[in-house]
């Protein structure tokens, strides 16, 4: 049986997931046990428990303890975390590693606002802090044997921000702040913190309440740019659903941020402009009480039935629905297999699944007959398999009723469905490609002149994010509200975001796109080999195309070599950023001598060969290949680089050693009198 890395347990040989804790049991590949990672600390302390305790027996002391420990414990699992360690009556939880979601920051947040809930409900006195930032993790820590997982200032700053906190309150730091400002709700005003150890105060917030639910973002109130032509496609298959009575089932794909939500929204609008039925549904990540979630949203909106209900006051309303829509005869039967599908009956059972599913088609025939309806099934690729199997049901069998069945859906849907709306009679795949760099432009003046900040840096935040929506929004956030800081620096937020999809790749596939990103966006297979050898490297390369990570190209500038492509720039930055410093320096001289053998004779590499020595530590191989391109440049009336070069190569020469750094400057000397003549020059040229 497979230990768990995370928490130690034993699990069957079959097991891909930790039973207890949900961490993958795949073993790392060698030398990957140790990244950098951004996580978010939770601490979470009593106030008063230590003198208390001094009164009390020992035996008290742990019959207290053990299930605060466990409430905590659970409540920060139930949303995604970890316990990384318990100090005494604290308790320190992590999110964002072992395994990244994406919303880590949220979930750390949520997890602290529950844990201060129910402290309150039990009359427990804690204070509570959240901080987000780098930390190297750990992924082998054995955390049952007291083993830390996690190391850095952001665990620090967590400890100084909880001991800051009022009693029964959150305080979270900056970077779980920018994160989670349009899903919580924070009373502004709060004092900067006077951490011990930090040069400068730091800034905090006292998280409130969650205000959208679990997963959900929040839409920014601008115009819908660059998606004109996949709300058409929506709003004619929509029409032609209508006119012709034929249910059609849609799913759009699309990473996080792309824009799937907002085309929704717009085909809502458009349908209810029309009077007729909107029903929406969403998956959620964490905290769903029922496996056909989605659908049995869709089912409480028509009954009007409310979380907040009694159960017989659910059970009533729900009767009173199918019964209009259905009839009485069988109403009781069909009310029945409905509370199933939407946990409402604890203690019934449905005979088989045909007949659960038999019920909720028929429920969606009768919407579809009394008027065009369309059902929006929201975040797929959180959702149970039970719920895919019921929507890929309706798809098949709902029959001459105007239904229009709605996804959205993330790509890796496909890598545990593959076959997904394959054989259904009516099925649409809308994929979202990233917007147009016009697109982009325009959406990132709109957004700064929202918030009022300086354009200048438009064309900076449009080539990082890369025509993601979202990741143009939280760019331009940034920029307006920490103007000080490069455009350029991923937020908090765009990392998480990447960092979940490099962790739903199987653990092979990411060290590859480790070793990769060491070579830069451009990279080659030989590379790769010589860092790690794998026998499996091209099938592993063709895996990570098909999932659109990389791609191959058809030209190589290395003979006899495969050229590939990471397919956005912030995949490679955050797969790069993992890396400890000891393995970056490592891999860094493995490509300088890759590319010293590959590309030496012809000596137009020497620049990227001078990069790969310099990361590598390597600062005087560094400076033999910056005076070669230097002097390429020279030669090429390249004046103004081949200064910038000279400059580089000086700043890497120690300043004891004097005789290099003379004949540097001299080079130095004379290419800027050559840059200070070039306009000269030109000004002698005939004609």
């Amino acid at each position: 049986m497979p230990d768990c890395p995370r928490c130690g347990h034993e699990n069957p040989d079959s097991a891909k997931f930790c039973n207890a804790c949900g961490a993958p049991l795949a073993a790392a590949p060698a030398g990957s046990a140790e990244e950098r990672r951004v996580v978010s600390v939770v601490f979470v302390d009593l106030v008063g428990f230590t003198a208390r305790s001094e009164q009390l027996d020992p035996e008290d002391v742990r019959a207290f303890l053990t299930p605060y420990y466990e409430r905590v414990r659970a409540e920060l699992e139930r949303f995604g975390g970890g316990v990384e360690k318990f100090i005494g009556d604290a308790v320190m939880g992590v999110f964002g590693a072992p395994v990244a979601f994406g919303d880590d920051h949220e979930r750390a947040v949520r997890a602290a606002l529950a844990i201060r809930d129910w402290a309150g409900e039990d009359a427990l006195q804690v204070r509570i802090a959240v901080n987000t930032g780098e930390a190297i993790v750990d992924l082998e820590a054995r955390l049952d044997q007291g083993q830390a997982m996690i190391a850095g200032d952001v665990v620090n700053t967590a400890a100084r921000l909880q001991t800051a906190a009022p009693v029964g309150s959150v305080l979270v730091g900056p970077e779980t702040y920018a994160g989670t400002r349009t899903s919580i709700e924070y009373q502004p005003g709060f004092q900067p913190v006077e951490a011990k150890g930090k040069a400068e105060p730091v800034q905090a917030w006292l998280a409130l309440r969650a205000i959208t639910a679990a997963g959900e973002r929040a839409l920014t109130p601008i115009p819908m740019i660059g998606r004109e032509r996949e709300l058409e496609v929506l709003r004619g298959i929509w029409d032609r659903v209508v006119a012709e009575k034929r249910p059609h089932l849609v799913t759009v794909f699309g990473p996080s941020g792309i824009g799937k939500s907002r085309l929704a929204l717009e085909l809502m609008e458009y349908v209810g402009a029309q009077d007729c039925r909107v029903l929406r549904g969403r998956s959620t990540p964490y905290g769903s009480s029922s496996p056909y979630g989605a659908f049995a949203q869709h089912v409480k909106q028509i009954a009007k039935v409310y979380d907040s209900d009694e159960l017989s006051a659910a059970h009533s309303k729900l009767s009173t629905a199918v019964a209009d829509l259905v009839g009485t005869d069988e109403s009781a039967e069909h009310t029945r297999n409905l509370s199933l599908l939407m946990g409402l009956d604890d203690e019934g059972e449905a005979s088989d699944r045909e007949t659960l599913f038999f019920s909720a088609r028929l429920f969606v025939e009768s919407l579809g007959a009394e008027g065009p309806t369309l059902l929006l099934f929201e975040d797929i690729h959180w959702a149970e398999a039970s719920l895919l199997d019921l929507i890929e049901t309706l798809a098949a069998r709902v029959r001459e009723v105007p239904v229009l069945l709605l996804a959205l859906a993330r790509p890796e849907l496909l890598n545990d469905r593959p076959g997904w709306g394959g054989g259904l009679p009516a099925y649409t795949a809308l994929p979202l490609e990233r917007l147009t760099e016009g697109s982009s432009h325009e959406l990132a003046q709109l957004l700064l002149s929202r918030l009022e900040a300086a354009g200048s840096r438009t064309d900076t935040i449009v080539e990082t994010a890369e025509g993601n929506p979202l990741f143009i929004e939280e760019l331009a956030a940034s920029v307006a509200e920490r103007s000080t800081v490069d455009a350029g620096r991923l937020p908090t937020s765009v990392q998480a975001i990447v960092a979940a999809r490099l962790d739903a790749l199987p653990p092979d596939e990411r060290s590859v796109l480790a070793d990769a990103s060491v070579v830069g966006r451009i990279f080659w297979r030989g590379a790769v080999s010589r860092m790690s050898p794998r026998p499996e490297l091209s099938e592993l390369l063709g895996s990570l195309e098909a999932r659109d990570f990389v791609r191959r190209e058809a030209v190589s500038r290395i003979s006899g070599d495969q050229q590939y492509a990471f397919k956005h720039a912030v995949l490679r930055d955050v797969a790069y950023q993992r890396l400890p410093r000891a393995r970056r320096r490592e891999r860094h001289a493995v490509v300088a001598e890759f590319l010293e053998d590959t590309t030496g004779a012809v000596g137009q590499s020497n620049e990227a060969i001078a990069h790969h020595w310099r990361e590598a530590g390597e600062h005087e191989r560094a400076v033999d290949c910056l005076l070669v391109a230097a002097e390429q440049a020279g030669r090429g009336w390249a004046k103004e680089h081949a200064v910038t070069l000279y400059r580089t190569a000086l700043d890497l020469i120690p300043v004891d050693d004097e005789e290099q750094r003379r004949h540097v400057k001299r080079r130095l000397a004379v290419a800027l009198q050559a840059l200070f003549h070039i306009p000269d020059a030109e000004g002698l040229r005939p004609g």
